[in-house]
C-alpha cells in the first residue's frame, strides 16, 4: 500500500466501519478529510477478509449521503445569507450569485453526480446545492445516485483488482488529476468568456 493507505489503515483496523463512516460523513459536509483514501483502505481490508465488502459499501454510501445532506442544510439555511453579507469582500455580488444559482439550477443534477468524483467538489457539493436553492428531493435523488456510483466504483474496483492495487490506484489518481485539470480549464475559460462579454456589453 502507498503512504496514504498506510495512514488510513490503522484507523480502519482499530475502529472498523465506524472510522469509515465518520471520515466520509465529515468530509461530505465540507471538512478536508481523506474520505476516498479511507474507502480504498476499507475495501482493501475486505480483500484480505478483515471486513465485509457489502458492509463497506453500505457504510460508505450512507455516510456520503447523510453528510451531503448536512452540507445541503448548511447551504440552504445559511450559505446565501452569508455570501450576500460578506461576499463583496471577495468579489461576490448579488448579481453574480444570482447568475451562479441559475447555472446550478440548470445543470444541478449533472454537477451533483459528477462532484462526488472530485476531492474539493465532493466536499462542497451539498453546501453549493443548498445555497443555490436546488430542491431537496431532487438533490437527495441525484446525490444518492452519485454516491452509489462513486462508492461502487472504488469499493468494487479495489475488491476485484486488489492484487494490483498500487498500479490500479496510480492509474486512477492520474486520471483524476487530468479530469480535474480539464474541469478547471473549462471553468476558467467560461469565466474569461463571461468577463469579456460583460466588458463588451458595457462598452
Amino acid at each position: 500500500m502507498n503512504s496514504l493507505l498506510a495512514t488510513a489503515h490503522p484507523y480502519i483496523v482499530q475502529y472498523g466501519y465506524g472510522a469509515l463512516f465518520g471520515v466520509l460523513f465529515a468530509e461530505s459536509f465540507g471538512l478536508p478529510l481523506p474520505g476516498e483514501t479511507f474507502l480504498v483502505a476499507a475495501s482493501f481490508l475486505a480483500v484480505q477478509g478483515q471486513l465485509n465488502i457489502w458492509l463497506v459499501g453500505l457504510t460508505a454510501w450512507a455516510a456520503a449521503v447523510l453528510g451531503d445532506n448536512v452540507g445541503y442544510a448548511i447551504g440552504r439555511f445559511g450559505g446565501r445569507k452569508l455570501a450576500l453579507r460578506h461576499g463583496a469582500r471577495v468579489g461576490i455580488s448579488a448579481e453574480r450569485l444570482n447568475k451562479t444559482e441559475r447555472f446550478f439550477a440548470h445543470y444541478g443534477p449533472e454537477l451533483v453526480i459528477i462532484a462526488r468524483f472530485f476531492p474539493v467538489l465532493r466536499q462542497l457539493n451539498g453546501i453549493t446545492a443548498g445555497s443555490a436553492g436546488m430542491g431537496w428531493k431532487r438533490f437527495v435523488f441525484y446525490n444518492a445516485l452519485g454516491a452509489l456510483l462513486w462508492v461502487g466504483a472504488w469499493s468494487a474496483g479495489v475488491y476485484y483488482f486488489g492484487h494490483q492495487i498500487e498500479a490500479w490506484l496510480l492509474r486512477v489518481h492520474t486520471a483524476e488529476l487530468w479530469l480535474a485539470g480539464a474541469l478547471a480549464l473549462t471553468l476558467l475559460a467560461a469565466a474569461v468568456y463571461w468577463a469579456v462579454s460583460k466588458r463588451s456589453r458595457g462598452r
